[in-house]
């Protein structure tokens, strides 16, 4: 197909991962970059190749801008999506989709009138080590899921992330920082979730900038930085999670328990094998299925996006999937403030696994990448309730 013209909003640390992983899938191609700095913008241009760095206004009025990447921070998230909204652009958001549900619902209630597409991080969903794992639990690996184990735990960005004082603000820590690859993978592979219940801890008030121009810098901490949660999902499926930026020891952990064994999920990148523990409860028989397909990369997502867009079909990492994720998390956040559980209203749309075959690398015909997702889009779905 030709290549869909994507504009970058945004010219920070991500950003690097983005220009890197796409300028290898032949199916998209950056033709422009802005940011509030515009040195900062130049310079990324500059060493990927982008062909302009511009402002948020020029490059939002650019006709060869299809698909326009949001990779400012949190608090910025909802303004710029209304924005390239607005001037008719689809968008793919980094995570969280906004800060609320309302002003979510307001962002895929605009695309919906602007008949435009929302997609959201993260895109690990799309990756070869989750879906494989996705695929063996749709065929069965483990029988009827029945219990989830979730952990990410660990010291904290602040010891060497340059600015980290964003990800101990609203919006941030572990639980919207982190969050997001745990909670969208719970949906991903165990379907939508019905009510959540937390308690959370803020041991530090401050924190310290541990590296760059800014180290030994003192911040304040908004959010709870460990929380424990209890969660239902609609199939009856019930889940225990840890996110802590707390621990000296670092450790993350996705497993699924079934009927019939134990699947253990690689959440924490886009590949990794899926061990599975079938039979008996003997730890000496956990077998290790390596992903099959070819490798992926952050972005990958907005490349399943465009071809989602030329199929005429919902794209996997959508819009509602980003907004029933934020609500779990709103919850999460509610239930640790009040002390009791909350229920969840949204929901979400069930995606099946990538095919083997789907490969970032090639160059599909228009109308022509493989699909198994049965949905259509003849036009994109409003806010989900």
């Amino acid at each position: 197909m030709t290549a869909t013209g994507v504009g970058i909003v945004g010219a920070g640390n991500i950003s690097d991962e983005y220009l890197r992983s796409l300028a290898t899938y032949p199916d998209v191609r950056v033709v422009a970059i802005a940011d509030l700095d515009p040195d900062r913008a130049r310079a990324q241009a500059e060493r990927f190749g982008v062909p302009e760095a511009v402002t948020v206004e020029q490059l939002l009025a650019r006709d060869d801008v299809e698909i326009v990447v949001n990779l400012t921070i949190p608090a910025a998230h909802a303004e710029v999506a209304l924005a390239a909204i607005a001037a008719g652009k689809h968008v793919w958001g980094e995570k969280p989709l906004t800060l609320d549900l309302a002003t979510a619902r307001a962002v895929l209630d605009a695309a919906a009138d602007a008949g435009v597409v929302v997609a959201n991080a993260p895109d690990t969903i799309l990756g070869e080590g989750i879906q494989n794992a996705h695929r063996l639990l749709a065929e069965g690996a483990i029988g009827e899921p029945r219990t989830l184990l979730t952990l990410m735990q660990g010291p904290g960005p602040d010891a060497w992330h340059p600015r980290p004082q964003f990800l101990f603000a609203r919006g941030a820590g572990p639980l919207f920082d982190i969050g997001p690859y745990y909670v969208s993978t719970m949906i991903q592979l165990l379907g939508p979730i019905a009510s959540v219940e937390a308690v959370g801890q803020r041991p530090r008030a401050e924190r310290v900038v541990g590296s760059g121009p800014d180290a030994g810098t003192r911040f304040p901490v908004e959010v709870d930085t460990h929380l424990s949660v209890l969660t239902r999902f609609a199939s009856g499926v019930v889940g225990t999670s840890v996110y802590s930026f707390d621990s000296p020891r670092r450790r993350q952990a996705f497993e699924i328990t079934g009927a019939d064994g134990v699947l253990e999920v690689p959440v924490s990148g886009f590949d990794g094998a899926t061990r599975v523990l079938a039979g008996d409860d003997r730890e000496t028989d956990w077998v290790e299925v390596p992903p099959p397909g070819v490798h992926r990369e952050r972005g990958v997502g907005v490349l399943e996006l465009a071809r989602a867009l030329r199929d005429g079909r919902a794209p996997r990492a959508s819009g509602e999937l980003a907004l029933h994720a934020l609500e779990v998390m709103l919850a999460i956040e509610r239930s640790a403030e009040t002390g009791t559980a909350v229920a969840i209203e949204s929901t979400a749309p069930v995606v099946e696994p990538l095919p083997t075959e789907w490969d970032p690398t090639a160059s599909t015909p228009h109308g022509t990448a493989p699909s198994t997702s049965g949905g259509t889009l003849p036009a994109p779905a409003r806010g989900v309730r």
